[in-house]
């Protein structure tokens, strides 16, 4: 499972790692914490349109989706798309097909099971460099007053040995793309078959992971700020890193 995300990269950053225009800049803004029944715009580079950067809203809502009513529904239930279904899947199938998308990240939060506690990490790459998740994404129109929403999904898969450690209860991660991966993978013409095998957990060596305060965990706490991402020591935990 992945909700909770790290994107505070201003447009400069997230340009300059994509060769990218980013659109709408006015709307962006970057924080250290987004979750994703919060519904989230966050920025998305999509297939077919390589050179410029969208803001999406987190949770997938199918083109074929009737009513507005219906759209609420299901975008909570589409925040991520799992790798071993989504090409059987009714909401994601065609969107895997001819509608795949980068979701860039500094980094993401899991939670450890320990106990009866559960134990706040935050994962990033090992270089500190922007991480890109494999995601979906879908334009839907609403057949009221005509707006056109986009939306995406991350994609999950199995988790490599890290993330099994940490997210022990799922053991899910999403799958994080190298730069020659994301090229394949908002390739129009790439395969299914192609695209189907970027589907894997990455090494774990590309990764580093740390726990963070458990004021995470508090809704009223002000999670935009950096303290949210630093290390944070649980003395009386055996913790595994």
């Amino acid at each position: 499972m992945c909700f909770s995300v790290n994107v505070n990269l201003v447009k400069e950053e997230l340009e300059n790692r994509y060769n990218a225009t980013l659109i709408d800049k006015d709307n962006y803004r970057p924080s250290y914490y987004y979750h994703a029944f919060s519904l989230p715009l966050l920025p998305v580079i999509c297939s077919g349109k390589p050179g410029i950067i969208i803001l999406s809203k987190w949770g997938l809502i199918p083109s074929w989706t009737k009513s507005k009513e219906d759209a609420e529904v299901i975008r909570y239930k589409t925040f991520n798309a799992r790798a071993e279904t989504i090409k059987n899947k009714l909401s994601y199938y065609q969107s895997f097909k001819t509608k795949r998308c980068l979701v860039p990240v500094d980094g993401f939060f899991e939670w450890q099971n320990k106990g009866k506690r559960k134990i706040p990490w935050y994962i990033y790459r090992a270089d500190c460099e922007i991480m890109s998740i494999a995601g979906i994404f879908d334009e839907w129109v609403d057949s009221d007053t005509g707006e056109i929403l986009n939306t995406f999904s991350i994609i999950t898969t199995t988790a490599n040995e890290l993330l099994a450690d940490i997210h022990n209860s799922g053991k899910r991660m999403p799958v994080i793309l190298d730069k020659n991966s994301e090229t394949l993978w908002i390739n129009d013409a790439a395969s299914q078959d192609d695209v189907y095998k970027l589907l894997m957990p990455c090494n774990s060596e590309l990764l580093k992971a740390h726990t963070v305060d458990p004021s995470i965990n508090n809704k009223n706490t002000d999670r935009n700020n950096d303290g949210i991402i630093k290390p944070y020591n649980y003395p009386s935990e055996n913790m595994l890193f």
